[in-house]
């Protein structure tokens, strides 16, 4: 699933070590912009470069993935980004004939004859 938003605010990140070693988990805000705007927490693990190149007020695209879990009879989401991307902006182009005469850049037009060739 992807979305694309703008970052709000990066949490504190927060380390830990389990089985495998250890790891790091960092929570961003990001705000869904629309008629009515959602505001979206999205969990970045073991990603630390990625959420150091994040900047506040920056719109990206987000991959994400949706999960589910269930911990002492209550039940959490989990969101989880696995590809962000900075949002292209477009270029701008310089308009047809840009530097060059306006008749330069314009395709030949054909004579005009005053004979009717109309089929019917």
């Amino acid at each position: 699933m992807e979305f694309e938003g703008v970052v709000l605010k990066k949490l504190p990140a927060v380390q830990g070590e389990g089985a495998r070693g250890k790891w790091v988990r960092q929570d961003v805000v990001f705000e869904v912009p629309g008629d009515f705007s959602r505001k979206i927490v999205v969990t970045f693990f073991n990603k630390t470069d990625d959420v150091a190149s994040l900047v506040e007020g920056a719109t990206y695209t987000v991959s994400i993935n949706i999960d589910a879990r269930e911990y002492n009879g209550r039940w959490f989401n989990d969101i989880r980004a696995w590809r962000i991307q900075p949002k292209q902006q477009a270029e701008p182009t310089a308009p047809v004939g840009y530097g060059e005469p306006v008749a330069a850049s314009m395709p030949p037009v054909a004579p005009i004859d005053d004979v009717d060739d109309m089929p019917f």
